[in-house]
């Protein structure tokens, strides 16, 4: 049964989230150096291990990608192919020119946007298996110019990836798929294989094995974010329906035991209605057990005394989906100041965004919407700048920049503009 407590009786626990006490760290840091010694022999045999696969070939061959999208129902293609170019049509604004300036000194000056040349994307499978998240993180990296897209993602235990996934990758524009899930695929990503080509950026959600590989291997490569279990918070008011509310709240439930769905409202008799209505519909889903434990160890509804006092908890809490089923909902937005993504109004399920609408649903998780931001076109470049300055120019700033250097302790810097200039002085 989910939580019911009072924001002004009792706010303990409001901002706990779950942490994973299991540690994998050794584990996880064991797979990697036998990966980095072994290479693919490592890679067959911890699919076998763990997948229940035993491979002739890691990688995927374009006759196994068009039986692919010959098994994958026509309709569901049809569907993926929309959600493709909504998310495209999305991403597309998000793509940045670089630019250059002369300043006040005659320096010229600029920055140069440069898509990162090849990335990493990981797929995961395991209790479920990800099409949306093909699409999520394939996307933007075409639309920022990556020249090498890879994925990797988890074999079935005959070794076959589901078609739904290889379709997507193929419309999205993966250049190369690899039957490896878990860390080792991380490890083998960072630092490659005779198969696999390492990657300089690695992106895309996984377990907590997953999740520890790339913290492990950052700095080697770059990653996308430590990704935490889901999320969803929802402020309601008593226009919302509870039947919606509780709904969307067990659609983040059914993602994992350690999912979180939280629900603030005004009023004790909102509050009961959802609990209610959650127990109603818990019964009727395919992953009942993952949901049921989800509500009852991190599921709560939170009674707050108004909307501002709901929206500042919830901004402390910084959720990965932030739902406003609330009159007027665009209204309070800029309010909201920490949340992946916002979906406002009592039609706008979470669903919405995790496979249709078009923004990205890679959302940062456990707090960290306070800092950082869904995966975007941004993930998949990188900024250079440079300076141009001609002899003139220099010549009229080097006595500031010898001064700076000066200050700072560091001659041969000043000596190193100045000196350009001694023999002209002489």
């Amino acid at each position: 049964m989910i939580k019911i407590i009072d924001y002004k009786a009792d706010c303990d626990g409001i901002f706990s989230r779950y942490t994973d006490k299991v540690n994998v760290q050794s584990a996880v840091s064991e797979i990697i150096e036998n990966v980095k010694k072994n290479g693919d022999s490592a890679l067959y045999e911890y699919t076998l291990k763990f997948d229940g696969a035993e491979l002739n070939n890691l990688e995927v061959d374009k006759s196994e990608i068009k039986q692919a999208i010959e098994e994958t129902d026509s309709e569901f293609l049809k569907i993926i192919r929309i959600a493709a170019e909504n998310i495209k049509s999305f991403h597309e604004k998000q793509k940045r020119e670089g630019f250059s300036i002369i300043n006040q000194n005659g320096i010229k000056v600029g920055q140069r946007v440069i898509p990162i040349e090849k990335v990493g994307l990981y797929v995961p499978g395991g209790t479920a298996a990800y099409p949306s998240t093909v699409l999520m993180d394939a996307i933007p990296a075409k639309i920022a110019g990556c020249e090498q897209i890879i994925m990797t993602t988890p074999p079935d235990k005959n070794g076959k990836i589901r078609a739904e996934i290889l379709a997507a990758a193929d419309i999205a524009g993966v250049d190369r798929i690899f039957k490896v899930g878990g860390a080792q695929a991380i490890a083998a990503l960072a630092y490659g294989t005779e198969s696999i080509p390492s990657v300089y950026k690695i992106v895309g959600p996984g377990n907590a094995f997953v999740a520890e590989a790339k913290r492990q291997v950052f700095g080697k490569v770059a990653i996308d974010m430590i990704a935490g279990p889901s999320e969803i918070l929802i402020i309601a008011d008593d226009n919302a329906n509870p039947v919606f509310v509780a709904a969307d709240m067990l659609s983040q439930a059914e993602h994992d035991k350690n999912a979180s769905a939280v629900l603030i409202t005004l009023s004790k008799e909102f509050a009961f209605a959802v609990s209610q209505e959650i127990e109603k519909q818990i019964s009727t889903l395919k992953r009942y057990e993952i949901a049921r434990e989800s509500i009852d160890s991190n599921g709560k509804i939170i009674i707050a005394e108004d909307l501002n006092q709901a929206i500042n908890i919830s901004n402390e809490i910084a959720p990965e989906h932030l739902e406003l089923c609330i009159e007027n909902a665009e209204s309070s937005l800029d309010k909201v100041k920490n949340a992946g993504s916002v979906f406002l109004g009592n039609f706008c399920p979470e669903a919405l965004g995790d496979y249709y609408a078009g923004p990205n649903h890679t959302l940062p998780t456990s707090g960290t919407a306070k800092f950082s931001s869904p995966l975007s076109v941004d993930d998949f470049v990188k900024k250079t700048q440079f300076i141009s300055c001609t002899e003139n120019c220099l010549k009229k700033v080097c006595m500031d920049i010898n001064e700076f250097a000066i200050k700072e302790g560091l001659t041969a810097h000043g000596k190193s503009a100045t000196i350009r200039f001694e023999e002209f002085d002489k």
